[in-house]
């Protein structure tokens, strides 16, 4: 993560080139398998680094990404909405 508890990459190619890194780790630890067994799992936990995590953690932060500069957080009074710049 970021160093302001952010999911958010610097960019929206970085990020999603991150996912694409990750959930291709992920998918093919488990799908060779049965080709080279459980040394293949070896590729899981570098996949989930990519993903900084966790998978919900790499889509929140393609959100937080994607929202970037357009979105904020307005509080009036103890209410708190997000509004659009």
């Amino acid at each position: 993560m970021a160093g302001d508890g952010s999911f958010a990459s610097k960019s929206v190619p970085r990020h999603v080139a991150r996912g694409v890194l990750g959930f291709g780790l992920l998918i093919a630890a488990f799908a060779l398998l049965p080709a080279f067994g459980l040394v293949s799992l070896v590729l899981a936990p570098v996949g989930l680094l990519a993903l900084r995590g966790c998978p919900v953690c790499w889509v929140l932060g393609l959100i937080e990404t994607v929202s970037r500069g357009r979105l904020h957080r307005e509080c009036v009074d103890g209410s708190c909405q997000l509004q659009r710049r």
